[in-house]
């Protein structure tokens, strides 16, 4: 019921308000559009659009572009990482963290497992497979040599100049004779690190980190420095500008936009600056750029290749995450490192399939990709809020969650007295696979963490699996 004694829409605004607090209206639910509260109710369209904006304000409701009004989750977001960048770490730690990434990989390859924090969406809901499809069918069929010709590098000249051209709406500006296709974006970011280090050097990681680079630079017989990563604000240049004064690195890894597993962006001045310490000090910054396209709000922020002046930011990024991850397509912008880019990749896989590349630079060409971008950013920016939301609401309270600016990904710091090792080994005895935030670490931090995804369908199961971790976690404490 509305109150008479005050303006209709400060009323409304507090009939809501209320229903929020009691769960009436969830987290993550969507509003009643402007038009039909105002006509279910017998109100102007101003006046719930008054009372809608009031909510705004207060932090209770956001408004999603061209979906209306939504819930927004009481989650409070995590803390920065408290401490000074050291050196490489215990050969212990890094052991049991290598040990931990591959018992939760076998986990995620079970079949019989339910995964929830897995970074591989899945499905048609999340990918243009039917269109791809027939793509690819019809180019066959039209350009048969595409399957019997070798595909030499640089590879399919449409597919470099759309990447290029799409590059702009990160602020790049590239030139085609400089793409270099890859096998996804790992391989880039393999190919970036082999070129610009050798064994024994040192490499400054955002901490969390993207796990995978761990093994990585295991492999590659390079030792570590975490450098303390804000959800907000990103990766600390402060610190990073004394490690690069002191010469303590060779080389940099970050992910300026749509961090894994933080889900946020680092602000441009930042990645303004980060451009301009890779130049001033002439220590290269490997730039990994998988979910930039998957930022929510347009026009998109500029990549940190943007501000690049001498080349010594690395580009690396892929379609794996928003096309065809079958595809197995990426690409890189090397920079002064070029050449020996270059002469890597044909030594390493030659090219990629002229085919598969083909198909994807007409999909990119014909306005397809744009299309399916604007979809995929709505899709999921509601999918992460309702997970938000369910996290509020089944998780122990203490529970903290960043608020992602794109992609998928949420970083979740459970209370005091949880540990998200012992949560993997509980929920897994029950089917239920998850990422412990130890495995972002080369130090083997962040273990009241994990990473939690949203590129599932909330099915009735996910749904009843993500209240079940819930569960475990109050039970831990």
């Amino acid at each position: 019921m509305l109150d008479d004694s005050q303006p209709l829409y400060q009323s409304l605004a507090l009939e809501l308000r209320h229903a929020m607090t009691d769960g009436r209206l969830a987290s993550g639910e969507r509003l009643p559009s402007v038009r039909e509260a105002a006509k279910s109710r017998g109100l102007s369209i101003n006046t719930v659009l008054a009372a809608y904006r009031q909510l705004e304000a207060h932090g209770l409701i956001e408004a999603r572009p061209q979906s209306g009004y939504f819930v927004r989750s009481r989650l409070p977001t995590p803390a920065a990482p408290r401490f000074a960048p050291a050196s490489t770490q215990a050969k212990s730690a890094q052991a049991e963290v290598l040990d931990q990434i591959s018992r939760v990989v076998a986990a995620q390859a079970n079949p019989d497992t339910i995964d929830l924090s897995l970074a591989c969406p899945k499905g048609s809901t999340f990918y243009p497979g039917e269109r791809l499809g027939r793509l690819v069918s019809d180019l066959a069929r039209r350009r048969p040599e595409l399957l019997s010709d070798y595909s030499l590098p640089p590879g399919s000249l449409l597919l470099r100049r759309e990447i290029c051209r799409h590059a702009q709406d990160l602020a790049m500006t590239l030139a085609p004779e400089d793409i270099i296709l890859t096998n996804g974006c790992m391989e880039a970011l393999q190919f970036a690190l082999r070129t610009v280090t050798r064994p024994g050097d040192t490499i400054a990681l955002e901490s969390p980190t993207y796990f995978n680079l761990i093994p990585l630079a295991e492999r590659l017989g390079l030792k570590t420095i975490e450098v303390p990563t804000h959800p907000e604000t990103g990766m600390s240049l402060d610190a990073l500008e004394l490690l690069l004064s002191e010469k303590r690195v060779q080389a940099v890894v970050a992910m300026p936009n749509v961090h894994n597993p933080l889900g946020t962006s680092m602000p441009v001045e930042g990645k303004r600056r980060l451009a301009e310490l890779a130049n001033e000090y002439r220590v290269p910054v490997i730039e990994d750029a998988l979910y930039a396209e998957l930022q929510y709000a347009t026009p998109l922020q500029p990549a940190a290749k943007a501000f690049d002046r001498d080349g010594w930011v690395i580009v690396c990024a892929s379609y794996t995450k928003t096309l065809a991850p079958g595809f197995r397509v990426g690409w890189m912008e090397g920079g002064r490192f070029r050449r020996e880019l270059n002469d890597l990749k044909f030594c390493s896989s030659v090219s990629q399939p002229a085919l598969l590349c083909e198909a994807l630079g007409v999909f990119l060409e014909n306005g397809g990709y744009a299309q399916h971008l604007r979809r995929l950013r709505r899709t999921y920016a509601g999918q992460v809020e309702r997970l938000r939301g369910l996290i509020d609401s089944a998780f122990p309270a203490g529970t903290q969650a960043t608020r992602p600016t794109g992609g998928f990904l949420l970083w979740v710091q459970l209370p005091a007295g949880c540990d998200s090792n012992r949560l993997f080994d509980t929920a897994l005895a029950r089917g239920i696979s998850i990422t412990p935030g130890q495995l972002f670490s080369p130090g083997g931090r962040y273990t009241r963490h994990l990473r939690l995804s949203g590129c599932y369908p909330f099915s009735d199961r996910h749904v009843h699996a993500l209240m079940t971790l819930g569960e475990l976690a109050t039970q831990q404490r």
